[in-house]
This record gives C-alpha cells, sequence and structure tokens, in this order.
C-alpha cells in the first residue's frame, strides 16, 4: 500500500519542485533586469553616452537581454527586457523586464541620450 501511494504522490513532488525552481530563476533574472535599469538610469543622469550606458546596464542583465534608453531634456528612462527559460531545454519561455527612471543632473542638460 506505501509503495501504491508513493507512485501517486512522487509525481506531484516533482512538478512542484520543478515549479520552484522555475520561480526562482524568473524572479531572479526580473532582479537582475531591475539592478541593470537602476545602474543605467543612473549613468545616464549624470550624462554618460547611450553607449556607455547600454555597457554598464549590459554588465548585469541575463544573456539576450536588450536595454534601451529614452528620454528628454529632464529625465531619462532605461528599460531592460530579457526573454527566460525558466525549465532550460523545455519549451516554456517567459518575458521579464523592468525600467527606471532617473532626473538629469544639473549641468548635464544636453548631454547622454
Amino acid at each position: 500500500m506505501v509503495t501504491a501511494e508513493t507512485a501517486v504522490v512522487l509525481p506531484v513532488l516533482l512538478f512542484v519542485l520543478a515549479a520552484a525552481v522555475a520561480a526562482v530563476v524568473v524572479v531572479g533574472s526580473q532582479l537582475r533586469c531591475v539592478d541593470a535599469a537602476r545602474e543605467g538610469a543612473r549613468a545616464a543622469a549624470r550624462g554618460e553616452p547611450v553607449a556607455v550606458v547600454t555597457e554598464l546596464a549590459g554588465r548585469a542583465v541575463p544573456d539576450g537581454a536588450r536595454t534601451t534608453v529614452a528620454g528628454g531634456q529632464d529625465t531619462v528612462t532605461v528599460t531592460v527586457a530579457a526573454t527566460v527559460q525558466p525549465l532550460g531545454p523545455l519549451p516554456l519561455r517567459l518575458q521579464v523586464h523592468a525600467s527606471a527612471s532617473a532626473v538629469v543632473e544639473p549641468g548635464v542638460r544636453g548631454a547622454g541620450p
């Protein structure tokens, strides 16, 4: 009887474990996108060129992420988006993204993006 119960419960436990691992991977990738967007927004607010902002943000992003920089005279916004495969080779793909905005520092207007 114990063997039959174990045979029924084991697949459920494996599914729960896979879901937990996938959740940790997705949340980790989301946090990396948030950190990268913040770093890029800080650099853009200092008046760094777009190439430097993209490079700084690119140090913290998941593989294959896209970074965009947009802004006006007073504010800049950096957006980072990535596609994550939380279960490795399985065909599940999720999109994570984050944006960060910053006010351009005084005296740097006209520089940056």
